[in-house]
């Protein structure tokens, strides 16, 4: 099965994640079959990830999964997504 979860990258105290899809099996922090965005928790403004919400659709449309904090962030992607778009 085919994830859509976090990748640490970050330094120690700095946390800074990549948002990859991976083959459920394979390590946190090892092989990945794409980036698709990223994530820096410590970022002061409200939007402090970044999503290519077309490869998400895409690898969501073919069966992976998003873990639950990966979800939460499609989640609110989609929804700033849809508030920009013009009427």
């Amino acid at each position: 099965m085919v994830k859509i979860r976090l990748k640490r990258v970050g330094t120690k105290n700095t946390p800074v994640y990549r948002v990859v899809v991976a083959d459920r099996r394979s390590p946190r922090d090892g092989k990945f079959i794409e980036e698709i965005g990223t994530y820096q928790p410590l970022k002061a403004d409200a939007i402090n990830f970044t999503l290519d919400l077309e490869r998400v659709k895409y690898w969501v449309g073919v069966g992976a999964q998003p873990s639950e904090t990966v979800a939460s962030m499609i989640k609110k992607a989609s929804k700033a997504a849809a508030a920009t778009q013009p009427a």
